[in-house]
């Protein structure tokens, strides 16, 4: 999902994550969901977020790379996308450095972190 989905637009993106009979809808989905349960556990307390950020990247990579995608339909539902992953890069600065490390290398020219 991280290197192989490489999306241009909003529609491509979701003609994938909104379109359940797409192939890739469903790793869209379980990779999501996986990394916003470890995001929850931490910020929960369930897993000291040390121990976490120590080797866990992919979950704050798929919200650098994606993120910019939603900020529109985000403003529009008042849905946030990857919500507990928001949090927990607002919450650590380890995790936010890791975000804004991952902007710079993976997401679209013009996206801010």
């Amino acid at each position: 999902m991280v290197f192989d989905f490489q999306p241009k637009t909003l529609e491509e993106l979701r003609a994938v994550s909104r379109d359940v009979k797409s192939p890739d809808n469903p790793a869209w989905r379980q990779t999501l969901s996986y990394w916003e349960m470890a995001a929850s556990l931490v910020l929960r307390g369930a897993l000291d977020a040390d121990l976490f950020l120590d080797s866990n990247g992919e979950g704050i990579l798929l919200y650098a790379k994606f993120h910019h995608f939603h900020a529109e339909t985000e403003k529009e539902s008042g849905n946030p996308f990857m919500g507990q992953t928001a949090a927990l890069i607002e919450k650590y600065p380890v995790a936010k450095a890791r975000y804004e490390a991952f902007v710079k290398r993976f997401a679209p020219a013009g996206t801010s972190a």
